[in-house]
């Protein structure tokens, strides 16, 4: 075999694992619940205030360097913080919020854009308390293969923000 054609079937290869990608999803979601002992109202209040958020953050749980700073009102609409920890650095701002639902629009820079949601909707005497986050991978070959693995690195991380929410909502 000559080098010209080792080096054209590694071009040949490459191409084709490049365009494999395109295959891969390009929205992902990663989505956990939880029923809690609290009123809907009382887990959007808490929600919906940057200071409230930070009671049951989860990256505070796991992250005891990471750094905090708010901006914006104390609550509601425009209030937020920006973040820098081990696990990242950016922002974090509500964007909406109804009687049920808070969203947040998350800025990791050149890590994207994701739009993040915690739903309360009560269930029997109990509340369904559903975090979750939406990701635009774009046209990103190698973000949409991470995109692969976003339930498995976040997932965790929801789980222990819903336990805290039902432990400071207790």
């Amino acid at each position: 075999m000559t080098l010209t054609t080792i080096l054209a079937a590694g071009v040949a290869t490459l191409a084709i694992a490049t365009a494999a990608t395109f295959l891969l999803p390009r929205h992902v979601t990663v989505e956990r619940s939880a029923l809690i002992d609290a009123a809907p109202d009382a887990v959007i209040a808490l929600a919906s205030t940057s200071e409230g958020f930070q009671r049951f953050n989860p990256y505070l749980t796991t992250d005891p360097e990471l750094t905090i700073e708010p901006f914006g009102p104390a609550g509601g609409v425009g209030a937020g913080f920006r973040f820098d920890g081990r696990d990242g650095t950016g922002t974090q701002t509500i964007s909406a919020v109804t009687p049920n639902v808070v969203t947040y629009a998350i800025d990791l820079g050149a890590m994207g854009q994701p739009v993040q949601h915690i739903r309360a909707e009560a269930e029997g005497d109990r509340t369904r308390v559903t975090w979750a986050v939406e990701s635009d991978l774009g046209l990103n070959p190698i973000a949409r293969v991470f995109g692969l693995f976003l339930d498995r690195m976040l997932g965790g991380t929801y789980e222990t923000g819903l336990a805290n929410i039902a432990r400071v909502t207790a």
